[in-house]
């Protein structure tokens, strides 16, 4: 079928790669090169919870797996986040935690739920930045909140150009969404 599909001008969607996750410990170094932006030591997951018995029981499993490193939270929208602290020297034990988050859903079948895992990055000037991975699109995008829900497009920019060559980072800008109040940010 996939020669009917390049045909008839269909493409397949973009597959979730999660082990891209355990690119961002070096991309943060390129990222604090060229932004002075370091690693807080937050990260987060977001995923729309599912009911049933099943799912509460990997919700469970996967708080008693992180200990008291995971604070649970919603959004205003419906969706669950899970923010799990770490020192901000450990990042690839961050990234692990996340990365070991979203396999957990995605085995159990959970990974249509997943929306996208943040990992934040701040400076001493206070400003701040995530590195957003969408689940859906297996891409990496900056977001740089400012007070008052407004944006810091030229830091978002300069930390797109940073991460290019080092994480897949999301080509359509229409697609960077913000994520107001996100827990970590």
């Amino acid at each position: 079928m996939k020669w009917l599909d390049a045909l008839l001008g269909r493409s397949q969607p973009a597959k979730p790669n999660l082990d891209a996750l355990f690119a961002l410990p070096s991309a943060a170094v390129t990222l604090q090169a060229a932004t002075g932006l370091e690693p807080t030591g937050l990260g987060s997951v977001c995923f729309r919870a599912a009911e049933g018995g099943a799912f509460a029981t990997l919700e469970a499993d996967v708080k008693a797996l992180l200990g008291q490193r995971v604070e649970e939270s919603r959004d205003s929208y419906g969706y669950t986040w899970l923010l799990v602290r770490r020192e901000p020297s450990a990042l690839s034990d961050l990234v692990t935690e996340l990365h070991a988050v979203n396999s957990s859903l995605e085995g159990a079948g959970f990974g249509p739920s997943l929306l996208c895992s943040l990992v934040s990055f701040a400076d001493q000037r206070g400003r701040r930045l995530a590195v957003v991975y969408l689940y859906k699109r297996g891409t990496f995008y900056p977001f740089a909140p400012l007070d008052g829900q407004r944006r810091d497009n030229a830091l978002e920019l300069q930390g797109r150009a940073a991460l290019t060559g080092e994480l897949k980072i999301e080509e359509d800008l229409g697609r960077w969404f913000p994520v107001w109040g996100a827990p970590g940010l």
